[in-house]
């Protein structure tokens, strides 16, 4: 009997080492690690100078197409992603559009 309960230990140590292997691996597949310190108050204001206001809902540095990305929620609930250079100037933007099926269709703005 205490055979047994050590495999199941050991299977649900091994589940768990590998859940955490692959969360960490998902982790970068979004391109990049959220903005810190500094950064993420400058990137925050640019971004919300560029929409006209909104609440940052989420960032990430190292996007693909910028160096920063900023995500604004906006009063009506609509988001949109801003693009920033490392001097945090506004390369552009895109409204986030959810469908039904849940695909994110952006639109560049």
């Amino acid at each position: 009997m205490k055979r047994i309960a050590l495999i199941v230990a050991v299977v649900v140590a091994l589940a768990a080492i590998s859940t955490g292997i692959a969360i960490a691996a998902g982790a970068g597949d979004d391109g990049g690690k959220p903005i810190t310190g500094n950064a993420l108050a400058r990137a925050s204001a640019a971004a919300r100078a560029s929409t006209g206001g909104g609440r940052v809902t989420e960032t990430e540095v190292g996007d693909e197409d910028g160096y920063y990305e900023v995500e604004v929620t906006l009063g009506d609930g609509s988001q949109v992603d801003v693009h920033l250079d490392e001097s945090f100037n506004v390369l552009g933007s895109e409204v986030d559009t959810e469908q039904p099926d849940d695909k994110d269709l952006g639109t560049e703005r």
